[in-house]
């Protein structure tokens, strides 16, 4: 498989948001899947489950494919993937999460919240991660604090001996504190500021970090 895996550092960092900005971004030079293989905290639309992050994702994609092989295990339950999925009496597997993201095309796939967050039975998101052996992109909120979540998420993915194609900080609001030297410096590698205001810079970075220019 070719593509990439979106992470974050935690939760309410962004990280479905700047998947679909990526996804368009990509879409604009080649034929692009997606896929959310788990979402908890989906909502009960007559009688079915709906999910929030995965349609997102769907409507960024060029690729025509059905909320149900884009995200295949929906759960209503709030909290980590493996808890909801107990919450349902269902027990998930790492093989049935890889044959879940399985694609013919260049496909981007979201995790679960952070890398070392419950995903399944025995599964972290890292582990995923590890047996699609895409390139990691690691969503993290541009805050205090922002460096060290940074860090340690770096640290985990290259203990796994993961690829990690950049770090996006992602702005709520402009600041200047600085942190993407920091992260850049003490983490050694790509490190890409999103804000509202610099859309067309960060487009252009991301792309050359890509090779898509």
């Amino acid at each position: 498989m070719k593509g990439l895996f979106i992470s974050g550092s935690g939760t309410d960092v962004g990280k479905t948001f700047i998947a679909q900005h990526l996804v368009n971004l990509l879409a604009q030079s080649k034929i692009v899947s997606v896929r959310k293989p788990v979402e908890s905290d989906c909502q009960v639309v007559n009688g079915d489950l709906v999910t929030k992050d995965a349609l997102k994702l769907l409507k960024a994609s060029n690729v025509d494919n059905d909320i149900d092989i884009v995200c295949p295990y929906k759960f209503h339950h709030c909290s980590s993937a493996e808890s909801a999925s107990k919450a349902s009496n269902v027990e998930l597997s790492l093989d049935q999460l890889i044959d879940a993201c399985a694609s013919d095309s260049f496909v981007v796939v979201e995790g679960a919240g952070g890398l070392l967050s419950p995903m399944a039975k025995d599964t972290l998101n890292i582990d995923l991660a590890k047996s699609l052996a895409l390139p990691l992109i690691i969503v993290v909120k541009d805050e205090l604090g922002a460096i060290n979540q940074a860090l340690l998420t770096i640290k985990v993915a290259r203990q796994y001996q993961l690829e990690i194609a950049c770090v996006v900080l992602n702005q709520f609001e402009p600041n200047a504190l600085e942190n993407a030297s920091a992260i850049r410096h003490y983490g050694g590698c790509n490190v890409v500021i999103y804000n509202s205001s610099i859309i067309a810079e960060f487009n252009q970075i991301l792309g050359k970090i890509l090779r898509l220019s």
